[in-house]
């Protein structure tokens, strides 16, 4: 090979080597091999922290009690927004470590969500989650009530040793399990209680005691029904949340006997052996029911003695109308009839008995028994009693023969604590 021949080829290799060199640099795909591609310009990396949302995506019938929660492994929380139909944001806390982020309101009943949360991972990277989902749409609402009696809410109150708590929902409860727990009692000092549901629509919550015991003096209560977003039976759920807090105070117990026709009071334990100026150690004079019984017009057989067990003291009136006919007996020439305006009455059953003045019979006071089933006192000890006793406070009758109902006004400490609890529907 001549010379110039080798020269030629060796010119033609290197323009072959230029030509590769300046394809490379104009921007091939090819990469020398172990080599990484690189983003465009303005791109993140996607994060390996993982977000995650208490629900799934297009979840359907969510309760709008229960809060929504995201949270973040690897990484940090940037923003959660939770907006409402009407694009309106959810309030919601994030935590201080901006790992967590919980709704800090509740969301309305059969409406659309939507909820899209952001954040950094420990290496950089960004993490994206949205969701959409609706709440459940009830077929029926239903609003309890926080009570000491059907005339008196409990919230702010001072009561008395036998108050119990009563919970009352204007609709009826099918499913009275998943109402129990939607309902809580909170007591300082604190106490073991149960449910006992009356009806349907009426629950009640006493302190376990020993027959003759109520609840501590002085006791701090709270009641809460968390029923908001809760299923009560049959899609029937509860309008609203209800909260109350109310104070046991001193303790008045007074313990009426039919056999002696005297009723004593004790006051924090200790019977008073004096009230204005009169010596009761004795007992105050009463006269209680007389026993008998007539048929009302409405055929209902009417018994004239008074309920035995322990009453609780529920409305007080400076003045009450009282009437024969509440209980059937309407005929003006019947012995029985009566159509009287009464002072000082004090409401202790649901079926009309009362501690009330009765001035036209004292003189039969401590005696005889005259009353159509109430327990009549006379003065000076019936203004004594009625400025000075609260709703809540306990009049125990003895020896009547004739026993008060459970659901007779707010009879809740005549069942013993066993058969108080086989009134609830969680059995506790």
């Amino acid at each position: 090979m001549s010379r110039a021949t080798r020269r030629l080829r060796v010119v033609s290799v290197l323009v072959g080597l230029l030509a590769l060199a300046t394809t490379a640099c104009g921007g091939s795909e090819w990469q020398a091999p172990g080599s990484v591609a690189s983003g465009g310009p303005g791109e993140t990396a996607a994060s390996s922290a993982i977000v995650t949302v208490s629900l799934a995506a297009d979840a359907q019938n969510v309760s709008p009690g229960e809060p929504i929660t995201v949270t973040i492994t690897g990484g940090t929380l940037d923003n959660v927004k939770l907006t409402n139909p009407e694009g309106k944001e959810v309030k919601g806390d994030l935590d201080p470590t901006r790992t967590s982020w919980r709704s800090a309101e509740v969301l309305g009943y059969d409406k659309k969500y939507t909820l899209t949360a952001s954040g950094t991972g420990s290496d950089g990277g960004k993490k994206e989650e949205s969701r959409s989902f609706s709440t459940v749409k009830p077929k029926n609402l239903t609003l309890p009530y926080l009570r000491a009696n059907v005339g008196q809410l409990l919230d702010g109150g001072t009561f008395g040793v036998g108050q119990p708590i009563t919970v009352w929902f204007d609709e009826p409860i099918t499913d009275k399990a998943a109402a129990e727990r939607a309902l809580s009692v909170t007591t300082e000092p604190v106490m073991e209680g149960a449910w006992h549901w009356m009806d349907s629509r009426e629950v009640h919550w006493r302190p376990k005691t020993e027959a003759g015991q109520y609840w501590p003096a002085n006791t701090k209560v709270t009641v809460e029904a968390k029923v908001y977003g809760k299923d009560l039976g049959g899609g029937l759920f509860g309008q609203e949340d209800r909260k109350a807090t109310f104070t046991i105070g001193r303790s008045l117990i007074l313990i009426a006997d039919h056999d002696t026709k005297h009723m004593k009071v004790f006051k924090d334990g200790a019977q008073m052996t004096n009230m204005s100026g009169k010596d009761i150690s004795a007992g105050i004079p009463i006269s209680m029911g007389k026993g008998g019984s007539e048929t009302g017009a409405n055929g209902v057989r009417v018994d004239f003695r008074t309920n035995s067990g322990p009453h609780v003291v529920t409305l007080k009136y400076p003045v009450y109308r009282m009437t024969s006919a509440s209980f059937g007996i309407t005929d003006p020439h019947s012995p029985n009839f009566y159509d009287t305006p009464i002072p000082k009455a004090m409401r202790i059953s649901g079926d009309g008995e009362f501690v009330h003045k009765r001035d036209w019979s004292v003189y039969q006071m401590g005696s005889v028994n005259t009353s159509h089933g109430c327990i009549n006192v006379g003065e000076p000890y019936i203004s004594w009693l009625y400025d000075n006793m609260l709703p809540g406070d306990v009049v125990d009758v003895k020896n009547t023969g004739k026993t008060l109902d459970v659901r007779n006004g707010l009879g809740d400490w005549v069942l013993s604590w066993d058969d108080w609890k086989k009134g609830s529907a969680l059995g506790a």
